[in-house]
């Protein structure tokens, strides 16, 4: 158990890279990616909301709630893919 204790623990850092998380500059600080895609996939969230207001399509939906979020969630992880994406 000795001799095979070592190889294990450099296996286990094998996923360990010198990159750093994505972030973005915005107003002199760095702010994680991901918090940049999940206000894009809110707004977006919001923004699908009020049209379907409008076309009063928002009355009719089973599981308003859930479909909300799960648009923000494909929106969030959509940006995300396109624009951070290794």
């Amino acid at each position: 158990m000795g001799r095979l204790l070592p190889p294990l623990l450099l296996f286990g850092l094998g996923g360990c890279a010198r990159e750093s998380a994505p972030s973005l500059p915005l107003m002199g600080s760095y702010f994680p990616a991901w918090l940049v895609c999940g206000l894009l996939g809110v707004v977006a969230s919001i923004l699908t909301r009020i049209v379907f207001i409008r076309l009063g399509i928002d009355e009719v939906l089973p599981l308003r709630l859930l479909v909300y979020v799960c648009l923000a969630l494909a929106v969030a992880f959509a940006v995300s893919l396109v624009f951070f994406a290794r």
